[in-house]
């Protein structure tokens, strides 16, 4: 029956998920599974997880949307493969896990499984999901559940929003470049190699709040600007391949003035971001 259920590509999205649940209970067999699967656990999986969901937001990037459904397939595994090792350890379920997130969501959308009025702005529903939220926190001090494990610059912007719910935060932007104009002395004045890290940290952090401010996601714009990078330091490459010379062989004078005049060609370029 499982072996049916394994070969199965017909039927919607219930059987389907049924198959994947019983492939990895396959993967995983003590007896008969892969080597490689049995072998793994939450700590060497863990990677690949975070892995996955950059690679699901760089194909939305790209509007790449073949690929953002091969990517989702691979996201999804994930956490199909952290469930069936949380059923082995007896700690939860994939149904626990569905079920809980289940809760999570009709609990904090009251204003459209519950009683409460769907005449509402944008703007009130996010104030009543952080109502919610921290309700659930309870008595839990205000930075509490900040994952360590997020990307220091995303983790910053998020650190800032659970201050700014208890009104530590500046009121305008004015602040926030005041403040990142003294960073930038700091980082000039400082003058041993640890002073240089906690004064570019500092710089950094600021640099993450000024985005806050600003409405923009400071990891989707430095992917926008090492895209930009990548794509430009390539035009350099293709440029003097073009004369037989590598990157290697040419000196920062030369590879400068063709930066430049990728960067002039892309102003002229409206599908180009400068």
């Amino acid at each position: 029956m499982a072996d049916d259920l394994i070969h199965d590509r017909s039927g919607g999205a219930e059987r389907q998920m049924a198959r994947l649940l019983a492939i990895m209970r396959a993967l995983r067999d003590p007896q008969a599974g892969c080597p490689w699967d049995i072998e793994q656990t939450f700590a060497s999986i863990a990677p690949f997880t975070i892995e996955e969901a950059y690679e699901v937001a760089d194909a939305i990037d790209r509007a790449a949307w073949a690929e953002v459904e091969a990517e989702l397939g691979d996201l999804l595994l994930q956490t199909v493969y952290h469930t069936a090792m949380g059923e082995e350890a007896g700690y939860f379920t994939f149904a626990s896990v569905a079920r809980a997130i289940s809760d999570k969501m009709v609990a904090r959308h009251p204003h459209v499984f519950g009683p409460e009025s769907r005449d509402k702005t944008a703007q009130d529903q996010t104030r009543d999901w952080e109502r919610i939220k921290a309700a659930e926190r309870g008595t839990a001090r205000v930075l509490d559940g900040v994952a360590l494990g997020l990307p220091a610059l995303l983790r910053a912007v998020k650190l800032q929003k659970r201050a700014a719910r208890v009104g530590f935060d500046w009121p305008d932007i004015g602040p926030v470049l005041d403040k990142l104009a003294e960073e930038a002395r700091e980082v000039v004045q400082a003058e041993t190699p640890d002073q240089r890290e906690e004064e570019v940290g500092d710089l950094l952090f600021v640099m993450a709040n000024l985005a806050r401010h600003l409405g923009i996601d400071p990891e989707a714009a430095l992917r926008r600007a090492n895209a930009k990078f990548t794509r430009r330091f390539n035009g350099i490459e293709d440029e003097l391949k073009m004369i037989s010379k590598t990157p290697a062989q040419s000196d920062l004078a030369e590879m400068d003035a063709i930066w430049n005049r990728i960067r002039a060609q892309d102003k002229l370029r409206p599908d180009v971001a400068e």
